[in-house]
């Protein structure tokens, strides 16, 4: 009896630490004029850039600027859809379905979506 207790409290404990190294996403859904849309966990809408490359982003320098990038820390673990870059300058960004994820400068509130075409077309909303 004392064996299946301590066996029971064992496999409890190791539930709870399981389901707490499950990050949640580091995005939320969001709701704009165009629909739903990933955003951060302010509630500012996400980009996607036409120009970067699996994986790697091209928006660096003034781009960055203009187009903050959605930071990884260095505990965040990739999950479901989403994955963590390095950046040319080492940091850590996140990229959903191997698309870096942005947020734009010119948002003023969650639900802003200026940046939706944004130079020639390059720029879009990011969606779940």
């Amino acid at each position: 009896m004392k064996t299946s207790i301590s066996l029971a409290l064992a496999t409890a404990v190791s539930l709870a630490f399981a389901s707490a190294a499950f990050a949640a996403p580091p995005t939320k859904t969001g709701t704009t004029a165009k629909g739903s849309v990933l955003t951060d966990a302010k509630g500012m809408t996400l980009y996607t850039f036409d120009k970067d490359s699996e994986g790697k982003s091209a928006c660096n320098g003034p781009c960055a600027t203009n187009w903050p990038v959605l930071k990884a820390d260095a505990s965040d673990k990739a999950e479901s859809g989403y994955t963590i870059i390095s950046r040319d300058d080492g940091s850590k960004q996140w990229a959903y379905k191997g698309k870096p994820l942005y947020t734009f400068a010119k948002d003023q509130k969650a639900g802003d979506i200026t940046g939706d075409g944004f130079l020639n077309g390059a720029w879009h909303l990011a969606q779940p």
